[in-house]
């Protein structure tokens, strides 16, 4: 198994390119960022019972939140989570490029505002 950050972060840029078109074009000023987990705030927030139980995160206004006054003051992010998702794959045998680019999509539906079942048949499309 994979567990070098240098190498994830190779795997992660490639899933991303991976991503279909539609999703893509639109995510041009998020900043997709590797953390081995989430911090402490994070997990307190989303009253996680082990820093593993989340892959990843995206954090910022959507789209469909947003208004033509949003200034955008905060960055739009997506972390994915390095050791969560090292781990799932471990238990799971799911390959890890999959995985990645599965949790990308989800939450770079987050950035969209689209729901599960979108995000799903749009990574079954892709």
């Amino acid at each position: 198994m994979i567990s070098d950050l240098d190498e994830f972060e190779r795997l992660a840029g490639a899933a991303f390119a991976t991503i279909p078109g539609e999703l893509a074009k639109h995510v041009a000023d998020v900043v997709i960022r590797i953390a081995d987990f989430p911090d402490a705030d994070i997990e307190r927030e989303m009253e996680l019972d082990s820093p593993y139980d989340l892959l990843g995160l995206y954090q910022g206004v959507s789209l469909d939140q947003k208004s033509v006054a949003y200034a955008g003051q905060n960055i739009d992010m997506i972390f994915l989570y390095r050791l969560p998702i090292l781990s799932y794959c471990a238990e799971t045998g799911e390959d890890l490029s999959h995985v990645i680019r599965h949790v990308l999509i989800h939450e770079i539906g987050h950035h969209f505002g689209l729901s599960d079942d979108d995000m799903d048949r749009i990574e079954r499309r892709g």
